[in-house]
């Protein structure tokens, strides 16, 4: 016979999905900024007791004395189980040149699979030569728990996420999203900050511009999350836009910005730059997904320092 009731629930039931994909669908996101690398990690979920996934998170590292500590991503740790939430993904948006990533510690605390674009496959083979890293040392990615590719699911309970291969800064950055949520790495910055630079092995100001084009393309009120604030001025620390706002305003790729614009402004820009004061010891741990460098027969752990080779 005619069953109203279920009629309306199963309506309903896919009123609430239907809703869970669209772009109009705000998650919560908890950002924890760490001032001595200038980071965001992000914490994305749906409800409080549900899923969440941890999205680029940082191990602190003191480069003076060699050693690697846990203060910031226990913040996460603590966020984490204060909200009752439980972790299935933690993501990273590229191989940071920046910081080094927590996500092992993280996994070892909370769970979760440990996830980033497939192409860092490239960016491994790259880096075991620069490195000349131990025989062992596989360039297949299989370091990671999931290389991630545009349209494989990272759903956090009915919230459905989606990977975007945004390559310029690396040939491997992605950004994540979820509902109205974007995490863009590197990618862009804020607008009074503009974009990231492209002179790193395997960069490309081409792809880079082709990249923010994608994401500039998203609904206007869509919201952008940056990886990091680097301020030029007094502000405070900030790292949470829109599209309609970098569209508007960024300083490297408003409206109105040509490819050869933007191209000669970066390369141009780039050379100037110094390198990041850890690029050496993070890339090194973050394309091994975190792990640090196997322990030689002394017990000890060793990265490497190359000469007159970046």
């Amino acid at each position: 016979g005619f069953d109203f009731y279920s009629i309306l629930k199963n309506r309903l039931l896919f009123h609430r999905l239907n809703n869970m994909t669209q772009t109009n669908f705000k998650p919560l996101v908890h950002g924890i900024f760490d001032p001595a690398t200038w980071t965001v990690t992000y914490v994305v979920y749906e409800r409080v007791g549900g899923a969440c996934a941890i999205i680029d998170s940082v191990l602190d590292y003191d480069a003076k004395s060699g050693r690697t500590s846990h203060a910031s991503a226990d913040q996460v740790v603590s966020f984490v189980r204060e909200n009752k939430l439980h972790v299935k993904w933690i993501l990273e948006t590229h191989a940071h040149a920046d910081h080094l990533t927590a996500a092992p510690y993280l996994k070892e605390k909370l769970g979760g699979q440990i996830g980033i674009g497939a192409h860092i496959t490239s960016v491994q083979q790259v880096f075991q030569k620069v490195f000349h890293l131990e025989p062992e040392f596989k360039t297949d990615g299989s370091q990671f728990d999931v290389l991630l590719k545009p349209g494989q699911a990272i759903a956090l309970d009915d919230l459905a996420g989606d990977i975007i291969d945004v390559p310029g800064h690396t040939p491997a950055c992605v950004a994540y999203q979820f509902g109205d949520a974007v995490f863009v790495g590197d990618t862009l910055f804020m607008p009074d900050v503009g974009t990231a630079r492209c002179d790193f092995p395997g960069g490309d100001a081409k792809a880079l511009y082709a990249s923010v084009q994608k994401l500039l393309t998203l609904p206007a009120d869509t919201r952008l999350f940056m990886c990091h604030d680097y301020p030029p001025t007094d502000r405070p620390i900030a790292f949470e836009s829109s599209v309609a706002e970098q569209r508007a305003h960024n300083i490297h790729v408003h409206d109105g910005v040509s490819e050869a614009e933007f191209v000669a402004m970066r390369t141009q820009r780039d050379a100037t730059l110094d390198m990041p004061v850890l690029i050496l010891p993070a890339v090194q741990v973050n394309i091994r997904a975190g792990e640090l460098p196997p322990a030689e027969a002394n017990g000890t752990r060793y990265l490497k320092i190359p000469l007159n080779a970046l």
